[in-house]
C-alpha cells in the first residue's frame, strides 16, 4: 500500500477536502548540481493536490490524515497512461504506412494514434476512477492541531 500524509482543509457533511503537497526526491539526493530533474522542479509550478474523500469521522481544518492506495491500482494507472498512447502511435503509424506507402502518412498516423491513445486513456481513467479499488482510503488520523498543548 502506498501511503501519503495530507492536511484537512475543510470537512462538511462527511466529505473532507484535503491538501497534499507534491514531494520530490531532490532534497535527499547528493547529485543536485548535475541533475536535470532538480532544475525542472525549480522551473515547474509548485502544485499541491487538492482532493475530496469521504470521512464519517468529523475532522478539523489543519488536522493531518494518512491516506493509502493499493500498489496494483497505482501500477495499472501508470500502465494505462503510458502504454495506451504508445500502442496507438505504433498501430496507427504502421497501418498508415501499409495503406499509403509514405513516411509522411506514417508520421500523420503516429500523431493521430498517439492523440487517440491519450483520449482513450482519459476515458478509461474516468471509468476506473469510479471503482473503489482506485480510491484512496484513510489509514490513520492524527490528533487535531489544538488537542495537544505543551506548557513550560
Amino acid at each position: 500500500m502506498m501511503r501519503e500524509w495530507a492536511t484537512v482543509v475543510s470537512w462538511k457533511d462527511g466529505i473532507a477536502t484535503l491538501h497534499s503537497e507534491m514531494k520530490t526526491s531532490c532534497s535527499s539526493c547528493s547529485a543536485r548540481k548535475g541533475c536535470g530533474s532538480q532544475v525542472l522542479n525549480k522551473l515547474g509550478p509548485k502544485n499541491a493536490h487538492v482532493m475530496t474523500i469521504a470521512s464519517s469521522e468529523p475532522l478539523i481544518a489543519g488536522q493531518r490524515i494518512e491516506l493509502g492506495i493499493a500498489e496494483k491500482s497505482l501500477l495499472s494507472s501508470a500502465l494505462l497512461v503510458y502504454m495506451t498512447p504508445l500502442v496507438g502511435l505504433f498501430l496507427v503509424a504502421g497501418l498508415f504506412q501499409m495503406l499509403f506507402h509514405s513516411d509522411l502518412a506514417a508520421a500523420a498516423g503516429a500523431l493521430l494514434g498517439g492523440t487517440g491513445g491519450f483520449i482513450i486513456a482519459k476515458g478509461v481513467s474516468v471509468y476506473l476512477g469510479k471503482s473503489a479499488s482506485f480510491q484512496p482510503v484513510i489509514l490513520s488520523i492524527a490528533l487535531p492541531p489544538d488537542a495537544l498543548r505543551v506548557e513550560t
